[in-house]
C-alpha cells in the first residue's frame, strides 16, 4: 500500500516521503495515528501545501531565533552565592536561574530554561561560557560569572 508520510517515522521515512508499507501496518497504525495519508492525487497536493507551510514556518522560526540571539549576544550575568574556602558553592546555579536572570535583563522574550545548555548545575565560583540553543541552527554563548558572597 502506498502512503505519504505526514510526520517522520523511525525506520520508515521522513515527512513528505512516498512509502510502500503492508496494508495492516497502514490500517492499524499509520492511518489511525495521523502519521500518513493514502497516496491519492488530492493527498499529494495537500502534502505539497503542508510542506510549503512548514517551510515558511521553519524560516520564520529561524529568523526569530536569529533576532533573539542578537539580543543575547555579549550578555554577561553575575551570580553571588555562599561558598566555601575553596570556591565550592553551598548550592548551585542552574539553567532555571540563568534563564530567569537573562529574562530580567530587559529581553523582549522570556528565556526558557530548556534552551540553556548546561550539562550539570554550576557548583563552583568562576567564569563560565554557557551556550543557549534557540534553534537547532542558532546557538549563542553568554558569560556567567559566579562569585562568592562576601560576609
Amino acid at each position: 500500500m502506498k502512503l505519504i508520510l505526514r510526520e517522520t517515522v523511525a525506520n520508515l521515512g521522513q515527512a513528505g516521503e512516498l512509502v510502500r508499507v503492508k496494508p495492516g501496518y497502514a490500517r492499524n497504525y499509520l492511518l489511525p495515528q495521523g502519521l500518513a495519508y493514502v497516496a491519492t492525487d488530492a493527498n499529494l497536493r495537500r502534502m505539497e501545501e503542508e510542506r510549503q507551510l512548514l517551510d515558511e514556518k521553519a524560516k520564520r522560526d529561524f529568523l526569530e531565533a536569529k533576532r533573539r540571539a542578537s539580543q543575547l549576544e555579549g550578555m554577561e550575568l553575575t551570580f553571588t552565592a555562599k561558598a566555601g574556602d575553596e570556591g565550592k558553592l553551598f548550592g548551585s546555579v542552574t539553567s532555571k536561574d540563568i534563564g530567569e536572570a537573562a529574562s530580567a535583563q530587559g529581553l523582549d522574550f522570556a528565556l526558557d530554561r530548556r534552551l540553556v545548555v548546561l550539562a550539570e548545575p554550576i557548583k563552583n565560583t568562576g567564569d563560565y561560557a554557557v551556550p543557549i540553543r534557540l534553534h537547532p541552527d542558532v546557538e549563542v554563548e553568554i558569560q556567567v560569572q559566579v562569585q562568592a558572597e562576601e560576609d
